[in-house]
């Protein structure tokens, strides 16, 4: 056997000859997703491991993320290395709930208790996750069920569409997990047209006063109360808003240190990792380029613009209603997306007044939506059968 014969039979069986036009698209996205990460620094601890995992999973033969079908007749990821971790720990709504219970620990409620008005504009921008909702429907392509997971794209709040699409469609966590994160990612290019559109310059340019100083007994009562009322009301959220108002419990009661710091650090990094690796590698050629994955990219960016549309619109009835004392712009932060979706508001309402600073004022509504976008996710886990 000559040089010459090896080598064609080691290139024959390689990945070279193996890899798809599907797949090296694909891969061509995952390195335009690398570049807005590392480049153009958007939002890169979410950005940098799903584009990674994109890449991954879409090298030939590497059996890296293989899928088999279930006994329960739906496809699962239990091979390689990358399957088996999204099977037990993202499938299993595991990372979910560790991912709220960092989100909480990370989180000071201080703004949205001081300035209660920022609940109507979290929920204002849940308006996305209903035309997400009605259009999914509408278009034929999905059940009213796989609709709801769909819609729940528009709270710009992962874990909760992972959480939802695990018990109504398992099937499409996939695409919806994708859609998910890196539209979450891509905020900072999704919502500034919106926001100059839908705004005058002289809205963008209001000062907000000074939020009033939140005492402790508030900070500690909140959570809890939070939890008892929506798991009384919407049972189906109570591991969500648990594991969310535990860590931030963690954080407001100043006893267990040590907790809200491993929560806040160790297990954010690690299931950040994990999940944004995972959920990036089942992104793969096969199953993602497909009309019901497209139609789900396609209605997860409409979300995230009708979400933005619907904080938006109610900050400028708010505007019009205090005579001129609520800045507009901070409505757009009720997407759940924290803290980029605030600083996207201060940043917008700095380049129109260099001198404004609203992120404070835009977290109230920003951690309004992570609230929003669960109860939401409770409200459709009740209207429709799960799995």
């Amino acid at each position: 056997m000559n040089f010459f014969t090896v080598m064609g039979e080691l290139l024959a069986e390689s990945g070279f000859a193996a890899i798809t036009w599907q797949q090296a698209l694909m891969i061509l996205v995952s390195f335009v997703l690398l570049y807005l990460a590392i480049v153009k620094k958007f939002e890169p601890l979410l950005l940098l491991p799903i584009a990674f995992g994109i890449f991954l999973t879409n090298l030939p033969l590497t059996g890296m993320m293989e899928q088999t079908m279930g006994a329960d007749g739906l496809p699962h990821f239990t091979q390689g290395v990358l399957g088996v971790v999204y099977n037990a720990c993202v499938a299993s709504e595991l990372f979910p709930c560790i991912m709220f219970l960092a989100v909480g620990a990370m989180t000071d409620f201080g703004p949205l208790i001081a300035n209660p008005i920022s609940l109507l504009l979290g929920a204002a921008a849940q308006f996305g996750i209903y035309v997400a909702f009605v259009l999914a429907n509408a278009s034929g392509l999905f059940s009213p069920a796989e609709s709801a997971a769909i819609g729940i794209i528009g709270g710009a709040d992962g874990p909760t569409a992972i959480y939802t699409a695990t018990k109504l469609c398992p099937e499409l966590v996939p695409a919806i997990a994708v859609a998910a994160y890196s539209y979450m990612a891509l905020i900072p290019m999704i919502q500034p047209p919106i926001m100059k559109l839908l705004t005058t310059e002289k809205e963008r340019k209001v000062k907000m006063t000074q939020l009033r100083k939140v005492a402790k007994v508030e900070k500690i009562v909140f959570p809890v109360f939070v939890v008892l009322f929506c798991s009384l009301l919407l049972p189906s959220v109570a591991p969500l808003l648990g594991c969310l108002m535990l860590g931030n419990l963690f954080r407001e009661s100043g006893v267990v240190d040590r907790l809200s710091d491993a929560a806040q650090n160790a297990l954010c990094n690690i299931s950040t990792i994990w999940l944004g690796l995972t959920v990036g590698a089942t992104a793969k050629a096969a199953n993602f380029l497909t009309p019901k994955t497209l139609g789900i990219i396609a209605l997860g960016l409409a979300a995230f613009a009708f979400a933005t549309v619907g904080g938006i619109l109610l900050g400028k009835l708010l505007y019009l209603v205090t005579g001129g004392k609520i800045n507009p712009l901070i409505g757009s932060a009720g997407v759940s997306a924290v803290p980029m979706a605030a600083r996207v508001s201060q940043n917008v309402g700095k380049e129109s007044d260099p001198t404004n600073f609203l992120l404070m004022h835009a977290m109230g509504p920003n951690v309004a939506g992570v609230i929003g976008s669960a109860v939401a996710a409770g409200f459709f886990l009740i209207m429709f059968p799960q799995l």
